[in-house]
């Protein structure tokens, strides 16, 4: 007998890819084989994206295309925009199941429900009322080098710009248990990075009485042949002094933290609802830098938000200037229908935010590659991921500290830690040479 098949498609973050992966474990322990999204399957999964309006069209494209590839075969919508707009995934002729960003682990009863009564279900139930973590264990990843660990669901925040709390629901942290033995298997399975993941990674324990980010780093700290922690976006008001202190005695978080801006004005960062001022986000990375020297801070800046004035501009630009971060993701402000922002008079002018993305995009360059410098002539800690497609004699991957670096090496190397020379710094890629490999000690 053929075994049944499905295939994935995911949009968006990061999270979403995450969450893909745990919906195969389920699909891998009924009996599916896995098959490439353009080719004909019995199931499809397409897990959608909401942030912005484009999030929105482009899942609808991507959900056409499985109906047309295959009419016959059981198509299932989950994610962001499932949750947020259920009715106008279900209005697309060809939806069979639409599921939310939660029960997920219901996903093949409905199938099963689907085939014998081939009735279409919308299980979109209302994500505010969710007030627990919803499990989904990922014991392994395709991505052999470093592995993501969701410790977190939800936001609690409700920026003006942002929708998220709306398809996500509130706030809920991951039992620690369930996090630490997770990571324990992780590095079982041969991980020797892990990423901490989540809609708002750094509000972990917010929800919780006796437990917080920084316990659960140094439970963390404690699993043996885990090398190295990697926190995903942590932001300014999440950084406690209880955290800045476990990040001080760590051997493990890495030397590269994502701390988001949004803005540097304080007028901007008001109307975007946002938690901080820059004197206090200032405040906070610089005690970050000391208790890591050679941080790598990265950021995501929003350009053009509504009512933002050149005097406004000009105070964020300075602002990045005077941090100094490694990397900058800059967005053009974009209306998302339903969130505040999109009902703020003054909107700005497309070709005034386009000419201040680039110039914050080459402010970016510029300062990735000041960072990048510093570190030429250094030997550095890192993980090979890949090859280089360009020449597959050298591999490509991270340093701790998040620089991308090329090395003339074997591909046997990918996923082990090896030590390298930075030979040339530059941005987007450095260049180095292999020193050795960085042994485990052995347990005696």
């Amino acid at each position: 007998m053929k075994m049944p098949s499905v295939a994935f498609h995911t949009l968006g973050c990061k999270v979403n890819h995450y969450e893909t992966e745990s919906i195969w474990q389920l699909f891998q322990q009924a009996g599916y084989e896995k098959t490439e999204y353009d080719q004909i399957s019995d199931v499809y999964v397409i897990n959608t994206c909401t942030v912005t309006n484009t999030g929105d069209k482009k899942s609808r494209q991507v959900i056409r295309r499985a109906i047309r590839k295959n009419p016959d075969a059981v198509v299932c919508v989950t994610g962001c925009y499932a949750q947020t707009s259920p009715a106008e995934v279900m209005a697309i002729p060809g939806v069979d199941i639409v599921v939310g960003t939660q029960d997920r682990h219901k996903l093949l009863p409905y199938i099963e429900e689907f085939q014998e009564k081939r009735e279409p279900i919308n299980a979109v139930g209302n994500i505010m009322k969710a007030r627990v973590y919803e499990e989904l264990d990922v014991p392994s990843f395709t991505d052999r080098t470093r592995a993501s660990l969701k410790i977190q669901e939800g936001c609690n925040n409700f920026c003006t710009f942002c929708i998220i709390p709306w398809a996500r629901g509130l706030m809920r942290s991951r039992k620690p248990e369930d996090v630490l033995q997770q990571a324990t298997q992780l590095v079982e399975a041969g991980y020797k990075e892990i990423v901490l993941t989540g809609i708002h990674t750094g509000g972990y324990g917010e929800d919780m009485k006796d437990y917080s980010l920084a316990n659960l780093l140094a439970d963390l700290e404690k699993i043996n042949g885990l090398k190295r922690i990697r926190i995903s976006s942590i932001e300014a008001s999440q950084i406690t002094d209880a955290v800045i202190d476990v990040i001080d005695l760590s051997e493990k978080v890495v030397r590269h933290l994502h701390v988001p801006l949004q803005s540097g004005s304080n007028t901007v960062l008001k109307r975007m609802r946002r938690k901080y001022t820059t004197d206090f986000y200032k405040e906070r990375v610089d005690r970050l830098k000391k208790a890591l020297p050679g941080l790598a801070v990265t950021s995501d800046v929003i350009v053009g938000f509504p009512g933002e004035t050149d005097e406004e501009f000009q105070e964020t630009f300075d602002f990045i200037r005077e941090i100094g971060f490694s990397e900058l993701h800059v967005f053009p402000y974009s209306k998302r229908t339903g969130t505040p922002a999109a009902r703020m008079d003054d909107q700005v002018e497309d070709e005034v935010k386009n000419e201040r993305v680039h110039k914050l995009i080459e402010l970016s360059n510029q300062q990735a590659k000041e960072y990048a410098s510093i570190f030429e002539g250094e030997v550095l800690e890192m993980i090979p991921e890949e090859q280089d497609q360009a020449n597959p004699d050298y591999l490509i991957g991270y340093t701790d500290n998040y620089m991308k670096v090329k090395v003339p090496l074997h591909k046997g190397f990918i996923g082990e830690i090896v030590q390298v020379k930075i030979d040339q710094a530059g941005y987007p890629y450095n260049t180095g040479s292999f020193i050795k490999v960085v042994k485990e000690p052995e347990f005696v």
